[in-house]
């Protein structure tokens, strides 16, 4: 069991047996009356967010969600498959369960992929990848310093912003969570 009163960002509670997680939070001690919780909370199956306040000593439920390190192995047209790390048995994922992320995922690369009781919520990725531009408009001399911007699109077909200098079969270094350029490598 966790109180309201031990909120921070990142606590997994459950709330009717859904599970949620703790986006923001806020203690407040008005002049007059009891203090409480303000909590910005999200459901971590739909993503849909509440706000709500809570009485500090409120009890809930603390929600298991189990991260297994896994191995992206191929597509076979209509699924993903996915290789645990540790016991070798494959997981077969459907496009929309990985949607945001494939995206930044080459063969073989790892992920986390996390579960609640047993079942698939969602795949992260690592925070920052480095992968190669398959295609880009060429660079110009001289453009180097701009802050303009080009669509190159990455080895796994991913379309990144880039800026002007950055050329086909250069690595660069992208950040998954925003999907913006970081560097070239």
């Amino acid at each position: 069991m966790i109180s309201a009163g031990d909120f921070r960002k990142g606590v997994t509670f459950e709330i009717d047996g859904q599970p949620y997680v703790v986006v923001d939070f806020q203690h407040v001690k008005p002049g007059k009356g009891a203090a409480f919780v303000r909590t910005t909370y999200r459901n971590i199956i739909t993503g849909a967010t509440r706000e709500e306040a809570f009485n500090p000593s409120d009890r809930f439920n603390k929600a298991r969600i189990e991260r297994r390190s896994m191995q992206y192995l191929y597509n076979d047209g209509s699924n993903y498959v996915f290789m645990d790390n540790e016991n070798y048995e494959q997981l077969e994922l459907t496009e929309e369960q990985v949607t945001d992320v494939i995206k930044y995922v080459r063969e073989n690369d790892s992920v986390d992929v996390r579960f609640y009781h047993g079942k698939v919520i969602d795949v992260e990725a690592a925070n920052f990848v480095e992968l190669e531009v398959v295609e880009a408009e060429p660079g110009v001399k001289g453009d180097s310093a701009s802050n303009i911007t080009k669509k190159a699109v990455l080895e796994t077909g991913a379309q990144v912003n880039v800026p002007l200098f950055v050329n086909v079969g250069d690595t660069i270094r992208v950040d998954t969570r925003t999907g913006e350029y970081l560097s070239r490598i």
